[in-house]
């Protein structure tokens, strides 16, 4: 049935062979406290193990090798509050092309010195006065560079599907019989990757989108069947998950694979970081966190089987996440 969509589960195989040399296959983790904490078993995908500090690389990484000679030598153009910006940045480098990154003026300090550091030029922009997209496309146009957006790309769907290949692979040598997904959710590019990859060869799998409180728009578009967006005066610490709305080639896939979706508050999110880093052992930034906090908060419901839960990313600012682990914020 996917067939009809942007991708197709050929897309997203052809996908992890384009990546294969250049990615890396993040560790799928089982922790016995978190497992007896929910009563059955948990299996985290770890994507902060993967360049750059988030699943964002998979999906850039596939973009930028499809383009010619010619359109590498241009360049690229692309928008992001941080991890799309440096997976960009960093398959720009391994492919030795130039690259230009639109970036909110306010996101974290650590995402955008490490999107220069990774030879990308940075063009900061107001998010709440400026918009992004258009800033990036007319110096697409002037430079005659390729725009890469951040979710609504066929490309850039296949690359993060990739993720979800691997969690079936990985979850089936654990032995756990997988009923259940939670997907951090943005755009819904992540969600719309994974979802072709695990509803096309594992149908039972339940998938659960996961969004701040205020940033809902894709649990709110799934309800109503078409794309809703975020009031203005939304706001969240979840830097890397507030786009205005689903996207469009996103939604489409979205509304027929996902199961439905959850949102979660900026507390429930300090809460889950907090508990990666004491009992997991991991760092996680909020947008990464969100899935595992509607799972520690009781918000997924019941259903036997194993529980796959992505964390989506890892890069946070370190006095924030210093801040959050001492309650401070």
């Amino acid at each position: 049935m996917i067939r009809d969509f942007a991708i197709s589960l050929e897309d997203v195989v052809d996908a992890a062979r384009v990546i294969a040399t250049a990615a890396i296959g993040t560790p799928l983790l089982e922790n016995a406290q978190l497992n007896e904490r929910c009563g059955r078993r948990v299996l985290l995908k770890f994507e902060g193990a993967q360049h750059t500090g988030s699943f964002k690389f998979r999906g850039a990484y596939n973009r930028l090798a499809r383009l010619t000679v010619a359109e590498r030598a241009a360049g690229v153009v692309a928008w992001s509050s941080g991890n799309h910006a440096q997976g960009v940045a960093a398959a720009a480098r391994m492919l030795d092309m130039p690259a230009t990154i639109v970036m909110p003026a306010d996101a974290p300090a650590i995402k955008i010195a490490n999107t220069r550091a990774l030879g990308a030029q940075v063009v900061p922009y107001d998010r709440l006065r400026e918009s992004r997209e258009e800033i990036a496309t007319e110096l697409a146009r002037t430079r005659g560079a390729t725009l890469v957006p951040s979710f609504d790309d066929p490309f850039i769907i296949a690359g993060q599907g990739t993720a979800g290949l691997e969690i079936l692979d990985q979850a089936a040598d654990a032995g756990a019989e997988l009923s259940q997904l939670l997907v951090c959710c943005g755009g819904g590019g992540l969600t719309a990757g994974i979802a072709t990859a695990v509803k096309s060869l594992a149908a039972h799998v339940d998938i659960h989108t996961v969004e701040p409180v205020g940033f809902d728009d894709t649990a709110r578009s799934l309800r109503s069947g078409q794309r809703e967006t975020v009031a203005p005066e939304a706001r969240s610490i979840c830097d890397a998950l507030l786009s205005p709305s689903p996207g469009a080639l996103t939604f489409p896939i979205n509304r027929a694979l996902v199961t439905s979706g959850l949102a979660v508050t900026d507390d429930q999110v300090r809460d889950a970081m907090r508990f990666a880093f004491s009992t997991l052992k991991l760092v996680v930034e909020p947008g990464g966190a969100v899935a595992l906090a509607a799972l520690l908060a009781g918000l997924v419901p019941a259903r036997e089987g194993a529980i796959a839960v992505v964390l989506s990313g890892s890069n946070v600012d370190p006095a924030d996440y210093a801040a959050i682990l001492n309650g401070l914020a």
